[in-house]
């Protein structure tokens, strides 16, 4: 933002120029600005907005200052005559607003359009129908920079909004500001755990004031009520401010304390004889523990919280069943402990869960009229649904709740094409729809569903470039839709997509080095790359992306033995790196990597049989244990393993992978009667995997170009036009 050489003094530190229907903004700012206090190492230093003074009072609330005033025009000028700063709250609203126009002109004719500053709450600069910004501020005689504070999703958020605000009016970097903001909260952290420790005591003191004084004479009855308010308001300040403010210094131990002794709270108050607002009150709180368990990766302790949350919200929900929020809190709860069993690797108890939940929002049916919340509820649990049935192996039954979603998230994205949230689950749908279409054969299908989430996905992130999580989602898919393409034969579109998939995860890594899930984006990513750079002749390149993999995957891993995905991430690259072994001619050390994979997912694949991804790494293992072994006996003995292992599938039988690797172990073992019919399904498939061509070639056997096939993919691709 630019500064002005020199400023003079004035009345006003800013004059805030807003929009009536901006007017909580407003508030929000002109309490945000006047009650900040400047770090004690900047006050008194001379910058080109003056000496920085120990506070920015007072500022300048045009609406609320004039609002006896007789003269407008000449009151308003006056103010902004004497303001050092323009502050303009930025939205369509005010975009269209007189006075807004004509306050910021004014403010230019001063001469002073040099200390112009924007908040953007609403809207999208530029985008006609959306525009946030003034035309003065688009075409006047100074003109805004595009470089603003931004609240909106996704973006600055508010404290980060505030202080580049703030690092403009004092004209000070907004980093060296941002670093003395936090050297002043870590000092204030002492403070913070008296706080916390001191408001437990006394919230759980007035608890028991609160709960004898029921139980005391009709004439303390109000007295009682009044105790127990103030001890839900402070259960309410330890579980929102103060929890945050923890969460911000990384000091979970504390928020662990807070957490359990707000739950002690809460399981020592009657849930009888109180309103049904005390109850919604206590429900929130207690989600919001659980959220905070879940978070930190205490799921047993979550579930707790979430099942305590879930019996009252079920209570209120039973007697109002025509309240369509209180059926939607009820099963988004149910939802929750569904997701955690899910998360602890109990599928059945999360089947459970979602199930109730979904049988809750059906009763509500006739009440909801399509309302958009519990669409977005229903869709969520059909979700679920679809994926713990997926990873039990009921692909046939995972079918109807992913194309229930589809259709749902359908329905949500044409209520409000702008809720990105929404749009996400429909790319999400997509992706659901399109790893059914795989594991029933359908390539082409699969590519297509792909090919939508990632277009998707892809816009979204441009729409949101700020959204790191969103990012991680593009990067996911892209990586999905190019093993994909690689399956189909379109090697360098696979390998183009995965290198973009690994760089998108390298640049998050790099801003965000200790974000474990985009350390696991990269290692995952860098296996699958390296897999296909193997098969296509580019084996050193191979070798270095598998080390980077095994590297990251090992120390991952060690750092959370319990989790399973990781292990399976570790094991999927240490495969990798025994081909690689393999193809170099070292058999022995090749086998040995293969044996440690196998180990690794052994235990994995005992706890879920049926699990996909981890069926396939296995079947690779036994394949490498059984290519690098010196003895015959035990290579026949891990052929024979796959093809038990592709038998023994619930369902999805017709995925080419599946039927890939069991037709390797048969014609390997001479079993080539047995092998044929798979061999000419995979054809029909139109699955041309590099593995597979190379393996066949070994074999001296013929296995021509589907055209009819690649005729389909080419029309399909023509049509969707993927990115890339």
């Amino acid at each position: 933002m630019r500064q002005s050489p020199a400023t003079p003094a004035f009345r006003y530190r800013a004059f805030i120029s807003y929009s009536h229907r901006d007017a909580s903004w407003a508030g929000w700012l002109h309490r945000s600005l006047e009650t900040y206090r400047v770090p004690s190492r900047l006050v008194g230093v001379r910058t080109a907005a003056g000496i920085t003074p120990r506070r920015l009072t007072p500022i300048f609330r045009d609406r609320e200052e004039l609002a006896s005033a007789n003269d407008l025009g000449s009151k308003v000028r006056e103010a902004l005559a004497q303001s050092a700063n323009l502050i303009v709250i930025c939205s369509p609203a005010s975009a269209a607003s007189r006075w807004v126009q004509q306050e910021v002109l004014a403010y230019q004719q001063l001469g002073h359009g040099g200390r112009i500053f924007c908040l953007i709450v609403d809207g999208e600069p530029g985008v006609e129908g959306q525009e946030c910004f003034a035309p003065a501020l688009r075409s006047g005689a100074t003109p805004i920079e595009p470089i603003a504070a931004d609240v909106r999703a996704g973006k600055d958020g508010r404290r980060n909004a505030k202080l580049k605000l703030l690092a403009g009016l004092l004209d000070v970097s907004f980093d060296s500001l941002k670093r003395r903001e936090l050297q002043r909260r870590n000092r204030r952290l002492t403070l913070i755990t008296a706080a916390a420790l001191l408001v437990a005591m006394v919230t759980g003191a007035l608890a028991i004031v609160a709960t004898k004084a029921r139980h005391a004479a009709e004439l303390a009855r109000a007295d009682a009520e009044r105790r127990q308010h103030q001890a839900e308001d402070l259960v309410d300040f330890m579980l929102g401010d103060l929890s945050d403010k923890l969460h911000q210094v990384e000091r979970l131990d504390i928020m662990e304390d807070v957490d359990d002794r707000a739950m002690k709270y809460f399981a020592s108050m009657p849930t009888n004889d109180v309103t049904d607002q005390v109850l919604a009150h206590r429900v929130k709180a207690m989600e919001k523990i659980g959220a905070v368990q879940r978070e930190q990766g205490h799921l047993a302790e979550a579930i707790v919280s979430f099942e305590a949350a879930a019996r009252l919200a079920a209570s209120l929900a039973e007697k109002a069943p025509a309240d369509v929020p209180r059926q939607v809190q009820w099963a988004r709860l149910l939802s929750f402990i569904g997701q955690s069993h899910w998360f602890e690797g109990e599928l059945e108890k999360a089947k459970i869960n979602f199930d109730a939940g979904k049988h809750v929002l059906e009763r509500a049916a006739p009440y909801a009229h399509d309302d958009p919340d519990w669409l977005f509820g229903l869709e969520m649990l059909d979700n679920n649904l679809g994926h713990v049935l997926e990873a039990q192996g009921h692909l046939d039954d995972a079918a109807a709740p992913y194309a229930s979603a589809l259709a749902l998230s359908g329905k949500l994205v044409a209520i409000d094409p702008s809720r990105a949230e929404w749009t996400s689950e429909l790319g999400g749908a997509h992706n659901n729809i399109g790893k059914l279409a795989l594991l029933r054969g359908d390539l082409a299908r699969a590519i297509e569903e792909y090919a939508a989430d990632d277009a998707i996905e892809t816009a979204l992130a441009a729409k949101h470039p700020d959204d790191i999580n969103q990012r991680d989602a593009m990067l996911g898919v892209r990586a999905i839709l190019g093993r994909t393409l690689a399956l189909a034969g379109a090697d360098d579109d696979g390998m183009h997509h995965l290198q973009q998939s690994v760089d998108m995860a390298e640049h998050l890594v790099a801003d965000n080095p200790d974000n474990d899930g985009f350390q696991e984006d990269v290692s995952r990513g860098a296996t699958q790359l390296a897999r296909l750079k193997r098969l296509n002749g580019d084996l050193a390149s191979a070798k270095e992306w598998t080390a980077k993999s095994v590297a990251i995957a090992t120390k991952l891993a060690q750092e959370s033995p319990t989790d399973a995905l990781l292990q399976r991430f570790r094991a999927e690259a240490l495969n990798e790196q025994a081909a690689e072994t393999l193809a170099s001619g070292h058999a022995d050390e090749a086998h040995a990597q293969a044996l440690v994979a196998m180990d690794v997912l052994k235990p994995l694949l005992a706890k879920q049989p049926h699990e996909r991804s981890l069926v396939l790494d296995s079947m690779d293992a036994q394949l490498l244990l059984a290519a690098s072994s010196a003895n015959q006996a035990d290579a026949e003995s891990w052929r024979a393993n796959v093809i038990a292992l592709a038998r023994g599938q619930l369902g999805g039988g017709n995925d080419p992978r599946l039927v890939a690797r069991e037709a390797q172990a048969r014609l390997a073992l001479g079993h080539d009667v047995a092998a044929q019919p798979l061999v000419q399904q995979l054809w029909s498939s139109g699955y041309r995997d590099a593995e597979w061509l190379a393996f066949l070639r070994r074999q001296h056997m013929a296995y021509p170009v589907n055209a009819d096939f690649q005729k389909r993919l080419l029309a399909q691709n023509n049509r969707n036009d993927t990115p890339g």
